[in-house]
């Protein structure tokens, strides 16, 4: 089992995407938990940051999320679980199908 990347709304998101490019390179998976929208914040933007550190090593990303149930001084609490995989190259995202980059949900 990968180490656990804990994330805070506090955390940079440089710092966390440098741990996960460096266990990504030594495993090829990683753990992250976030807690509360900012933490999952700065997850989502480490991973992101990530992609372009492994870029180099043909390494790209794929998270699968999940909640969690975590004990915090005695209070429990719902964490964002996300698990870092590398992504197979033989997956190739979908190209946008209306000329827009950008999908917003309704």
């Amino acid at each position: 089992m990968a180490e656990l990347i804990r994330v805070s709304a506090q955390s940079r998101s440089t710092a966390v995407a440098g741990a996960i490019a460096g266990v990504m390179r030594e495993q090829g998976y990683a753990e992250i938990q976030a807690i509360g929208a900012s933490a999952i914040n700065q997850a989502i933007k480490a991973v992101t940051i990530a992609r372009g550190y492994l870029e180099q090593d043909d390494i790209d990303l794929a998270i699968i999320p999940s909640f969690t149930e975590v004990d915090i001084e005695g209070n429990e609490r719902t964490a964002l679980r996300m698990s870092v995989f590398k992504r197979p190259s033989t997956m190739v995202p979908p190209l946008p199908t209306n000329g827009s980059s950008h999908r917003h949900a309704a």
